[in-house]
Formats: C-alpha cells, sequence, structure tokens
C-alpha cells in the first residue's frame, strides 16, 4: 500500500542509533535514500547510520567537516549535489551544514530537535527540560533557516514528565520513538504536499548553552526537588558532581524520596549544610526545604562508579563462582562485546567496555544484544556503567540472573507493634512498580483494629494517580517487561517461592489478619494463612499446563487442516475484594491471575489492607519482577471505580454488595462501548 503514496529522494545528513532508525524506516516506507552523509569512524568502528546505509548499499560520504574558516568545502558540496536529492532530512546531526546545502534540494531540508519549540533551543534540550523542572518533554520537526533551531514548525509531539524521569528514560520512553515515527510522517506530509510550515513565536523562546563538567557542580542553597531536577538533568552526561573528602565525585540515579528517610551513615559534603546519609539503598541527600532525596550511584575522579550504598565499603562485593550453565552465558556475552568492540583483538577480563572505544550508543545495542541471546535477560544502562570491565560485568550478569540483587532494591517503611510476643512489621504505604511509596496527595487515612476500636496505624489512600501509576506499571511489566517474556515454568518457579516466603511468615500474617480484621488469630493461621499457600502452591503447578486444543476439521483434503486454540494471558487484571478472609480473597484471584501470565493491580477491603501490603513486600522478595504485583489502598468510590473504568483494564474481578457489583458493571460497560 505504501508504493502508491508520493515519495521523495533523500539525502539522510546525521548520525547515531536514532539516525539509523529514521533511515530504516524511510526506505520501508518506499522513500529512496539516495545518499547518506556521516561522521568518519571513530577507533576503527562506523557509525549505526553509516553501517545501516553501507549494507543496503546506499552511498556513504563521511565528511569532518563541511567548512574551513567559515567558508563552504567545494568538494564535500559537489559531493553533496551529486546525488541530487529532494529534501535534506536530519535526524541528529553534530556538524555544521551550510546553508547552501541546507536550501540546495527542492524541498528545502527537516531536523529533529528534542524539545518543543522555542523553547530550550541550543544543543541540551534534554537536559534543560529536566533542569528546568518542565512537567512537559517533547521534540520538534523543523524546517532548516539560517537561526539556531528558529526554522518554522512541521509538527510536535509532546510528553508528560514523570517525577523521577532521566534523560535517557525520557529518551528511550518517548523521544527515540516516538521521533522515529514523526520523522517519517514529516516526510511523507511534505511528499504529499501537506506539511505545514508555522512560525515559531518569540513569546517563551529560551536558548541554553552546551552543559559541560565545569558548569555542573552542584550548588546546595537550594530545596530536593531543584536539586534533584540538576543532578537528572546532567545523568549520565556530563554529570552533576560535589567535593567529597577532597575529591571530585559524581552523583547518577537521583529520586525524591516520598517516605521517611531511612537509618545511615553521615557524610560530610563540601558545601551543603547538613550532612547526608549513606543508607542500604543509596545516598540521602538533603535540601535547603528539610525535604530529601536519594542517589543510587556514585562516580569517581578516576572513572570507578559504584553503587552510592557501598560508598564506605569502596564498592567491593565478593566473587562468585560461574557453574558450567553460567559459563556459557559468558560466553555468549563475550561474543557480543567482541562484535561490538570490533578494535580489540581478544576481550580479556580486564578489558573496559569505554576505554575501549566503546560509547553510550553502544551501550543500548550491548543491552539489546543480551537481551536477545540471554534468554531475554533485561539490563539497564547503569548495570553497563557500574561494571565496564568484562570481568565485573559477567559477575554483575550473574548475580542478576540468580536473583541476589532484587532483594536490596526493596526500600519498606514499616510500622512496628510488639504483638503476640512477636515484632509485627507492616508496610502501610501503596506499592506501585515494586516500590512502596505515598499517594500522590500525600493523603492517609486511620485502619482501626475492630476488637478495640483503636488506630492500628495510617495508610496511603490511593488517590486516582496513583492509580494510574499502577495500571500503567502493570501494563509495561506485561507489554515491555520481564515477566511478558518470561517461560511458564519460570512463572511457576516464583509462584513456589512466594508460597514458600508466605509459610514461612505465617505467623505475622496471621497476626496482622487478626489485627486488622478481627479474626481470631488460630483461624487466621490455619485457614486464612494455610489455604493461601495452599492456593498459590496448586495454582503455581498449572503454570507449565495451560493448554490450548487441536481439532480435525473435514475439508478437501482430510486430515491436512485443523483449528487450533492457544491460550494466552490477557494483560492488566483488576481485583477488588472485602473485607472478610482479606488474604485469602487476595490468593483465590491473583494466584491464578498469575498463573495465566496476567499482571495485576489490586485494591483491598478500605477496612482491611494491611496483610494485602504484606503480600505485595513478600512478592518482591520471592523475586517478581517489578509492576507485575500493584497494590492500592483506599476507597472504592475513588481507586475502586477507577479501576472498573479504566481503558488499560483487561479483566476485573471483584467480591462484593450487589449494588457494588452493579455499578461496577456499568463502569466496565461504559470502556467497552
Amino acid at each position: 500500500q505504501v508504493y502508491f503514496k508520493n515519495k521523495l529522494k533523500l539525502a539522510l545528513i546525521g548520525q547515531s542509533l536514532f539516525g539509523q532508525e529514521v533511515y530504516s524506516h524511510l526506505r520501508k516506507e518506499g522513500h529512496r535514500v539516495v545518499g547518506v552523509f556521516t561522521v568518519p569512524d571513530m577507533d576503527g568502528k562506523a557509525d549505526p547510520l553509516a553501517l545501516a546505509a553501507e549494507k543496503d548499499g546506499t552511498p556513504v560520504f563521511k565528511f569532518p567537516r563541511w567548512r574551513v574558516k567559515g567558508k563552504t568545502i567545494k568538494e564535500v558540496v559537489e559531493a553533496y549535489r551529486s546525488v541530487d536529492a529532494e529534501l535534506n532530512v536530519l535526524p541528529f546531526c553534530t556538524q555544521f551544514i551550510p546553508m547552501d546545502v541546507i536550501d540546495s534540494p527542492k524541498h528545502g531540508s527537516i531536523i529533529y530537535h528534542p524539545s518543543i519549540l522555542p523553547r530550550h533551543r541550543g544543543p541540551s534540550a534534554i537536559n534543560w527540560t529536566l533542569i528546568m523542572g518542565d512537567k512537559k518533554a517533547g521534540f520538534s520537526v523543523f524546517w532548516g533557516d539560517a537561526g539556531l533551531d528558529t526554522g518554522p514548525i512541521l509538527l510536535q509531539r509532546s510528553c508528560d514528565v514523570e517525577p523521577n524521569d532521566t534523560v535517557d528514560a525520557l529518551y528511550n520512553r518517548f523521544l527515540f520513538p516516538e521521533g522515529i515515527k514523526a520523522m517519517v510522517e514529516a516526510v511523507q506530509l511534505i511528499a504529499d504536499g501537506k506539511a505545514p510550515r508555522t512560525p515559531q513565536p518569540e513569546e517563551g523562546a529560551t536558548y541554553e548553552h552546551t552543559r559541560k563538567k565545569e558548569n555542573a557542580k552542584i550548588s546546595w542553597d537550594q530545596s530536593a526537588e531543584v536539586l534533584h531536577n540538576w543532578i537528572r538533568g546532567h545523568d549520565k552526561v556530563p554529570g552533576a558532581w560535589t567535593e567529597i573528602n577532597g575529591q571530585m565525585v559524581t552523583f547518577y540515579g537521583s529520586s525524591l524520596l516520598s517516605s521517611s528517610v531511612p537509618p545511615g551513615e553521615p557524610l560530610e559534603i563540601k558545601g551543603a549544610k547538613k550532612p547526608g546519609l549513606v543508607t542500604k539503598n543509596g545516598l540521602v541527600l538533603f535540601g535547603n526545604d528539610g525535604k530529601a532525596l536519594m542517589v543510587r550511584n556514585l562516580q569517581f575522579e578516576d572513572g570507578k562508579m559504584i553503587p552510592a550504598s557501598q560508598y564506605f565499603s569502596g564498592g567491593e562485593t565478593s566473587v562468585v563462582e560461574l557453574t558450567p550453565e553460567e559459563m556459557k552465558v559468558a560466553e555468549t556475552i563475550k561474543a557480543i562485546w567482541a562484535g561490538i568492540l570490533s578494535n580489540i583483538p581478544v576481550i580479556e577480563d580486564s578489558t573496559d567496555f569505554f576505554k575501549s572505544g566503546g560509547r553510550s550508543m553502544d551501550v543500548a545495542r550491548l543491552i539489546e544484544e543480551i537481551r536477545q541471546k540471554c534468554g531475554g535477560l533485561q539490563l539497564q544502562s547503569e548495570d553497563v556503567y557500574l561494571a565496564t570491565k568484562f570481568k565485573d560485568f559477567i559477575q554483575k550478569i550473574v548475580r542478576k540472573l540468580r536473583g541476589e540483587d532484587q532483594e536490596a532494591e526493596l526500600v519498606v517503611d514499616y510500622v512496628s507493634k510488639e504483638v503476640n510476643e512477636m515484632t509485627v512489621n507492616m508496610p502501610y504505604q501503596c506499592f506501585i512498580n515494586g516500590q512502596f511509596i505515598d499517594a500522590d496527595d500525600g493523603k492517609t487515612y486511620d485502619t482501626i483494629n475492630p476488637t478495640d476500636g483503636s488506630t492500628i496505624c495510617k495508610v496511603s489512600y490511593a488517590s486516582l494517580v496513583d492509580v494510574d501509576k499502577a495500571v500503567a506499571a502493570a501494563k509495561d511489566a506485561f507489554e515491555n517487561g520481564e515477566w511478558g517474556r518470561m517461560n511458564a515454568r519460570e512463572r511457576g518457579r516464583l509462584m513456589y517461592r512466594l508460597a514458600d516466603l508466605l509459610e514461612e511468615n505465617q505467623e505475622e500474617l496471621a497476626t496482622i489478619e487478626a489485627l486488622d480484621s478481627g479474626a481470631v488469630y488460630t483461624l487466621a493461621l490455619k485457614t486464612h494463612i494455610g489455604m493461601s499457600v495452599q492456593t498459590f502452591r496448586y495454582f503455581a503447578g498449572w503454570c507449565d499446563k495451560i493448554q490450548g486444543s487441536t481439532i480435525p476439521i473435514n475439508q478437501a483434503r482430510p486430515n491436512y487442516n485443523l483449528t487450533f486454540t492457544k491460550k494466552e494471558p490477557l494483560g492488566v487484571c483488576a481485583i477488588i475484594i472485602p473485607w472478610n478472609y482479606p488474604l485469602m480473597m487476595l490468593a483465590w484471584k491473583s494466584a491464578a491471575c498469575l498463573a495465566a501470565g496476567n499482571t495485576l493491580v489490586l485494591k483491598p477491603a478500605q477496612v482491611t489492607p494491611l496483610t494485602a501490603l504484606k503480600f505485595a513486600e513478600l512478592s518482591a522478595k520471592a523475586g517478581f519482577p517489578k509492576g507485575v504485583v500493584n497494590i492500592i489502598p483506599g476507597s472504592g468510590g475513588i481507586a475502586g471505580q477507577r479501576l472498573s473504568e479504566h481503558p488499560d483494564i483487561r479483566k476485573l474481578g471483584f467480591t462484593g454488595s450487589t449494588l457494588i457489583g452493579k455499578q461496577i458493571m456499568k463502569s466496565s460497560c461504559r470502556v467497552s462501548n
């Protein structure tokens, strides 16, 4: 169908994986790329855009520069004009392109810029979007002109900035995938003669300089939110830094601290009025407003990066011995490194990924190839930055495969009580995307012990925003996360592990159930908790036994035709449970849901939320990936109603009154329609 549309002859000018993807998508749409103009090879490695074009037989030109002393290089321009392009496409270009090249084609030139112009003109637009605390991010495709990012707008797209987004997070979630689509759409609009040229307004226009290391020093006399924006706006390049013990230390992985400050060891920071705290989860920093933030990783002047929680230990960890199966994984990863670091003859234990020529764009390639060739293993960019030497990288991979890094990531702020001759630790916050967090608006409510009317603790009161976050986390875990790629047997292993943890903690769970619901302790222990354990073990066994069926059908050639069914998970399931038998109701509904491969958002009864939140903690300790289990305590009128009408919920399980059941049916029907 695409070949019936109008098509253009294109010159692609630029570089990077983004440029490569734009190039490939434009070719798929039937446009003819008559020339690719990119940067010279670096350390013997061609740019990804050049590699893709050379593989397709597209003419590739690698110019170190287009001008000398302000004058266009004649040979370069002649080579450009030889391809006779009708439109220049600049997806990402670090070179200065002369105006006689920009204006040369019939349709001129279009350029991608990662901000909502006219705001944040200049080369560090994504950084400044975060540094300035913008609530919206986005990109513009504009027509090239003689100004600096001042040309008329062809199209723009925007997205919300999440509180803990980094440059990488924004780029990977929105700017990269949506930018590729937008560049292809823009070219087609030009081909069809429908592309607008909307002049940029001067109102709201800003231009910011390139971020450099010497300008990225942290000024401490500011609020926690401003400090957080400064750090995440410089993550990963050039990196916000400060001075600790006479050494430059760069901070990465900042997040605002919504819960109470965990205990830790004080760390003096030059210029900060209050010492930081090295905790088991990271380095806590304080703003001048009394609020706090946490950074996960630190980098020293020699380039070594460590988890911030290991500052006083120097980041040293014990060496693990590899099993034969893990040795095979290591060999696979060594081959991947060798393919990326093609200029290195042999990958040794001491080979450093970045010192051997690896670049930030190669990190994305490394992560993707490991995912494809190592059973769907999901890595983050920081996994590479924290272990740049091959031996250290393999150690990190092995620990991740063994699940040794998961429990350390969980931060739980407990309410503790001495009850039933034991210390009972009860989470009280919403559990969303693998983290316990306060409600978005900070609201709480009292959960009451029905035996004497006393307040057990204050529990987060989930808002509509919290429900949407939980559903989004569950959807992402299902569509993009490790859970969606996990085989059925591995799902069963996690569920068996969860059943074991429920059994190991049965006395504490029974005590919480008795406190929160008024159940007799012995009944809670034997029935509420005991049956929940049995339920999870039962459904764990079903994970790899869910099968479809084949049915022979009689056609012209008997036995050569058949129909078949394949049973697949639906996606995000919502579960709303009542106050009686809180954990058992949870188990009956969620165990089957998880066994089939779905993700869930569960709202416990408003009066009995505590065992559900304890269940969330145990699910994380069992190794369930982030976003698979989400628990949102709160009211049925707010959280429950939003779940029943949410467009991303594929199935809803409810036990409660007939009146509320009718209301849920009406809401679900409105979504379906």
